[in-house]
């Protein structure tokens, strides 16, 4: 049997959601789909407002077009992130500043943010990776005490805390991923998170292509027209009718991928132990939404090996990010601020296994045999007998 690395949940609700959908005769967005979508965004992170859009692209993109990014400004942000996180600030004609991340969460390190920081800086982008917090208490202060916007890509983060505060309520603006290969899914969507009230009114206006359509339909104005900069941000009404269906089992959802990921976290303990990989680290003042489980390897020839000898088993597993500064398009637009040794060691080390909804408990039994015996072959040649 073939393991894959992520498998798309169903609820068994989204279809019928969906003929709802049609039979209301709007496919279009901002329909009844879209508004509990985002009503429930509001609930559950505690915004002011949700806006859906039709990826976490798009809301990064608006988050770059709300603090008005121009020619030159610079955005802090790590380098071990997905292209979006900077790309949507650059195609505004912002400068990437490459941060280092921690050993440990592998989230940008808080201690390197000022050290980056110059007159040219506009915002501090944070990414939670793998629905982990950053140490939001530390960074919203220097945020503060710079007077520089705060942003966070918490594309995989819906559902996690830090200090009991959800993430995605701390910056400014926040964006999510609804993507397939996230816990809460739409095939392809996200939302922009406004925790700002200043940002609300144009927030609307951006994702209805500059115009003030919604005013229009709220009965505040008598017509609409163009009045600012925007593009089409909007999913369809049927993207949000899947969603909601997803969003309505977000805790189950939540708890059977954290109950997975601790099987993983126990079962891997002795390989820790010994030495022969690193675990994940979970700072006590984040609860996590378990969207990824990884472990950490000594080089990239073993990690590359540990995915070889998984595949050769029917499994799959991935590494993740190259990472940003070290790319074509970054190394000619982006800055670097000081050493990013653990942003490389990472991007060489980690290997990222299958966790997906529905795994039942013979599937995560195959994976965990599998991962040890591999780790274990990778570690010299020694045999699953030693474990």
């Amino acid at each position: 049997m073939t393991i894959p690395f992520n498998k798309p949940h169903l609820t068994g609700e989204e279809w019928k959601n969906i003929a709802q959908a049609y039979s209301y005769g709007q496919l279009a967005g901002d329909g009844f789909f879209t508004n509990k979508c985002e009503k429930w965004l509001e609930d559950n992170t505690g915004c002011k407002k949700a806006l859906l859009t039709h990826s976490c692209t798009a809301a990064l993109e608006m988050a770059a077009m709300l603090i008005d990014v121009q020619e030159g400004d610079e955005i802090i942000m790590p380098s071990y992130t997905f292209v979006s996180t900077a790309n949507a600030f650059v195609i505004r004609g912002g400068k990437p500043v490459f941060v280092d991340i921690r050993a440990d969460t592998q989230n940008i390190d808080e201690a390197k943010i000022e050290e980056a920081i110059t007159d040219k800086t506009k915002a501090i982008v944070v990414v939670h990776y793998a629905g982990m917090g950053c140490d939001m208490t530390t960074i919203c202060k220097i945020a503060k005490k710079y007077n520089i916007f705060l942003i966070e890509d918490a594309a995989q983060a819906i559902m996690s805390h830090h200090n009991g505060k959800p993430l995605g309520s701390f910056g400014q603006l926040a964006t999510l991923s609804f993507h397939e290969t996230k816990n809460i899914i739409a095939g392809e969507g996200g939302a922009l998170l406004i925790n700002a009230d200043e940002f609300i009114e144009r927030s609307e206006i951006i994702r209805e292509k500059g115009t003030n359509r919604k005013k229009f339909f709220r009965g505040s104005v008598d017509k609409y027209t163009w009045v600012d900069i925007g593009s089409s941000y909007l999913p369809g009404e049927l993207i949000s009718a899947f969603l909601y269906a997803q969003m309505c089992e977000a805790e189950s959802i939540t708890g059977r991928r954290q109950s997975i990921w601790s099987r993983y976290h126990e079962a891997f303990q002795g390989l820790e132990e010994n030495g022969l990989v690193v675990r994940p680290v979970v700072p006590p003042e984040c609860t996590l939404n378990a969207h990824i489980y990884y472990l950490l390897f000594h080089d990239r020839n073993q990690r590359d090996v540990f995915i070889e000898l998984l595949s050769a088993k029917g499994i799959r597993a991935v590494f993740h990010y190259v990472p940003l500064h070290d790319s074509p398009m970054g190394e000619k637009v982006g800055r670097i601020s000081g050493d990013l040794g653990n942003t490389k060691r990472t991007s060489g080390q980690i290997a990222r296994l299958p966790l997906w909804v529905d795994m039942d408990e013979k599937i995560v039994a195959d994976v965990i045999a599998a991962v040890r015996e591999s780790v274990y072959a990778v570690n010299d040649n020694r045999t699953v007998s030693r474990i």
